[in-house]
């Protein structure tokens, strides 16, 4: 089961370091998926797998929510057109969805390395409802 508390707080930091590492030009954004994505697995814990997917998912959330909202947009656009535009600006949209999401999944694959590291290094924690580690 996905903790989507440790993905959001993942993806916060990932988020707050990118724009402070627009001043690293490529180093600084790289820099901010990996610690994103380790905060993301170490929170989820669980182990190589379980944080790996935590990570990837912090590292993918902004590009899905922003592919969302460019896919809704040309839908909303597609009326416009009449019932034709209507039904071109859905197919559209659910293209442009599908392929934001697997572009924000490839790019966030050094995310997902991290939160492999961050949920080995967090074994205990199994479950977002279960016992906290003892770090906490």
């Amino acid at each position: 089961m996905t903790n989507w508390r440790a993905v959001v707080i993942g993806f916060l930091v990932t988020t707050i370091l990118g724009v402070i590492g627009f001043a690293l030009p490529g180093v600084g954004q790289l820099a901010a998926g990996l610690i994103g994505g380790f905060v993301a697995g170490y929170l989820a814990g669980g182990g190589l797998g379980r944080g790996f997917w935590h990570g990837l998912l912090a590292g993918a959330l902004g590009g899905i929510v922003f592919g969302l909202l460019i896919a809704l947009l040309v839908a909303i656009a597609g009326w416009a057109g009449g019932p034709a535009g209507g039904l071109f600006g859905g197919i559209a949209g659910i293209g442009i969805f599908g392929v934001a999401v697997l572009v924000s999944f490839v790019l966030a694959l050094e995310s997902a390395i991290a939160g492999a590291i961050g949920g080995v290094l967090n074994p205990k924690r199994t479950s977002q409802y279960g016992p906290p580690a003892d770090r906490y």
